[in-house]
């Protein structure tokens, strides 16, 4: 096996773990509240990372205070905010919708890259964004005309899920100036978890207190719980590890490609699972986003970096 069909498999593994954490997502959410869900799932795998830091030799972190300083906030905005964006979105959208609107997500990294990072982006790419935002635009405001009672979608959630979008580009952004510095990419992610622990715990804490929040977590059902374990070990750890890993191996343009594979496995998930409907809205939406996609994407030549979606 080649290095690249190595990268592709494992960019694929990593794909379809995705793929599935948004209904593991939407369904654990059932058992437990946003915050107390996402402080559970982080508090494992910042467990984790205390005994992965706890065996190996120094990572090399920088000295200097500033950059210091830039790791500290890149993990309150990705755990605490981003993340917490996120669990909130999906508490009150459908894990379908979300599928949809993750595909803006490439495109705004792109955007970013240009604001930020001084990259190119042809007239093609900025016309294939702006129907994919359209489309975007069309799955955002569904909820007006389809009043759903249960697994149904909500303004507010699909706003929400943009607005962790949002702050997710930020934070790559911050990423990938942070990995010039020579920092180890997995103790950087354990050390991420860590922070975003410790930012979380007292929120948690503050809105329920400590004994409701210890009680919900005991009074969850195993099947609850086996959510929580995917979502920290196997969408977090081991999926972040193995897209690491393949960036190594490719042009890292190409890992952008294939964040548009998660309605593809969402979809049937969230259907035969979850028993969310497909509206004609969101089919026109995803319609219109994969145009806008397939215009932007297809022999571009972009070589921006881009990171997994915030799972």
């Amino acid at each position: 096996m080649t290095a690249r069909t190595k990268a592709y498999l494992l960019l694929f593994i990593a794909t379809l773990i995705w793929g599935v954490a948004g209904p593991v997502i939407k369904f654990t959410l059932e058992f437990l509240p946003p915050s107390v869900f996402l402080t559970y799932r982080v508090g494992l795998q910042a467990l984790l990372g205390l005994v992965w830091l706890r065996f190996i030799k120094q990572p090399g972190w920088p000295k200097d205070p500033v950059q210091l300083g830039s790791i500290l906030l890149y993990s309150f905005l990705s755990i605490p905010i981003g993340l917490g964006l996120l669990f909130l979105g999906y508490s009150q959208t459908s894990a379908l919708a979300v599928s949809i609107i993750d595909a803006l997500y490439p495109m705004m990294v792109a955007v970013a890259g240009v604001i930020w990072l001084r990259e190119h982006v042809t007239h093609r790419e900025k016309w294939g964004m702006g129907i994919a935002l359209l489309g975007t635009a069309l799955v955002i405001i569904e909820p007006f005309f389809n009043r759903q009672v249960r697994h149904g979608t909500s303004l507010t959630g699909n706003l929400l899920i943009v607005a962790s979008l949002v702050v997710g580009v930020v934070s790559v952004v911050m990423a990938k100036l942070i990995m010039r510095h020579k920092i180890n990419p997995l103790a950087m992610t354990h050390v991420t978890f860590i922070i975003g622990f410790f930012f979380l715990l007292p929120i948690s804490i503050f809105q329920f207190g400590l004994g409701p929040t210890v009680q919900s977590i005991l009074a969850a059902p195993l099947s609850a719980h086996l959510g929580v374990f995917f979502m920290a070990f196997i969408s977090g750890t081991l999926a972040y590890w193995m897209w690491l890993i393949a960036e190594k191996s490719i042009e890292i343009g190409e890992t952008a490609m294939f964040s548009y594979l998660y309605p593809v496995i969402t979809l049937p998930l969230a259907v035969w699972w979850l028993h969310e409907s497909v509206t004609p809205i969101l089919i026109a939406g995803a319609a219109v986003i994969a145009i806008g996609v397939i215009l932007a994407e297809i022999k571009s030549g972009r070589h921006q970096k881009t990171h997994p979606s915030r799972r």
